[in-house]
């Protein structure tokens, strides 16, 4: 009778060690690139296979007839990507849908709808999969769509636009709207506003008539001319932090509630710059380290910083060269060991490897040549 059970015991743990070997062998971490496609219709989105172990990229997949789709982001689940596309043209830019297959990385169009705006910039799914938020640019706006249950997009429930303007004549002679970001828990919506020095806030109103309610309590005014790009939220749900692109700063929030308190500012950049164009920022999943992506006047760099658990602030760590020209956008893979960089006028994306005792990043020597590569959005 034991001969019986330890041989039972071990085919069900050979069966399970097979499965989880199975499992591994099929888990895939894919990597799409949302462009800038010169206003005409190409590929525009392209999938690529990520090696966790290597940094290898492998092209899987890619759109068809796409214009300038040059924000994405997935849906909690992995199943719908959704695209700004249409973006810096002179007519109301769309949202475009996608059905992921996650074994091959197919892109199937599911459908599109008008976000009411000239260059929408942004593009953020609320927690719960049932609305995704638009920042449009040139036409100040925020939009808000409901999501159905196969991923398709309703017409746009709401769009709320905005006039106001700050110091910097050139860059801030009107509201300009460059991402849109739900809170923790999807009951507030974050608007960085890079002409009016604002991160609006909203209050999600949801039910069968969901909308968007401005919140001005919960608004934060940013020093005057830093011009608030976009955010990042720290895994441990107290802390948000804001990269200006107007400055070469982030701006530190402590978090509670919904409300957002300064803790400090921090320059970004490697040298002092007659003006500043940083760009992008993320956290690690452990929350321990922070990245911000810096242009102009050849500094192309990511600053690196590490994060007092405690207290939120920051302490500069180093920079990395991003290997390549004006890094607009950057992402951290799923495994926390590599930083992907789109550098759009280099036409590159760049893999850096971390070291996740210290931060710091070096070239892996793997990177992809794509026309103008704008976002990158992974998943495993």
């Amino acid at each position: 009778m034991t001969s019986k059970i330890q041989a039972l015991f071990l085919s069900t743990f050979l069966l399970v060690v097979s499965l989880g070997s199975l499992w591994a062998k099929e888990a895939k971490t894919l990597l799409f690139v949302g462009t800038y496609t010169d206003a005409q219709p190409t590929p525009g989105i392209y999938v690529y296979e990520f090696n966790s172990r290597t940094g290898e990229l492998t092209p899987v997949a890619s759109g068809e007839g796409l214009i300038n789709p040059s924000f994405l982001d997935l849906s909690p689940n992995g199943k719908y990507l959704y695209a700004c596309t249409h973006t810096q043209l002179q007519t109301p830019g769309k949202l475009q849908a996608f059905l992921v297959d996650s074994i091959s990385g197919k892109l199937s169009p599911i459908n599109a709808q008008s976000v009411g705006g000239r260059n929408p910039v942004h593009v953020n799914v609320h927690p719960s999969g049932a609305y995704v938020a638009v920042a449009s640019y040139t036409d100040p706006g925020v939009a808000l769509f409901q999501c159905q249950e196969d991923g398709s997009l309703m017409p746009r429930s709401q769009l709320i636009e905005f006039v106001d303007k700050s110091i910097n004549e050139s860059r801030q002679e009107n509201a300009h709207l460059h991402s849109a970001y739900f809170s923790f828990d999807g009951t507030y919506l974050y608007v960085p506003d890079l002409g009016g020095d604002k991160i609006r806030a909203f209050t999600l109103k949801k039910g069968n008539e969901p909308g968007l309610l401005v919140n001005d309590v919960l608004t934060v005014k940013s020093t005057p001319g830093s011009g608030p790009r976009h955010m990042a939220f720290h895994p441990g749900q107290k802390y948000v932090y804001a990269v200006e692109e107007l400055s070469g700063h982030v701006a530190a929030y402590a978090y509670k509630e919904g409300g957002l308190t300064l803790i400090d500012r921090y320059f970004c950049y490697s040298k002092k710059q007659p003006d500043y164009g940083s760009a992008d920022i993320h956290i690690t999943r452990d929350g321990r380290f922070l990245y911000v992506s810096n242009r102009l006047h050849d500094e192309n760099t990511l600053g690196i910083f590490k994060i007092d658990a405690d207290n939120g602030t920051l302490t500069l760590v180093g920079h990395s060269s991003t290997y390549g020209e004006r890094p607009r956008n950057f992402t951290i893979d799923p495994s926390d060991n590599f930083v992907l960089v789109a550098n759009v006028s280099s036409n590159n994306v760049v893999v850096l490897k971390r070291n996740p005792k210290t931060g710091m990043l070096e070239n892996t020597g793997h990177e992809i040549q794509v026309h103008k590569p704008s976002c990158l959005v992974m998943r495993t």
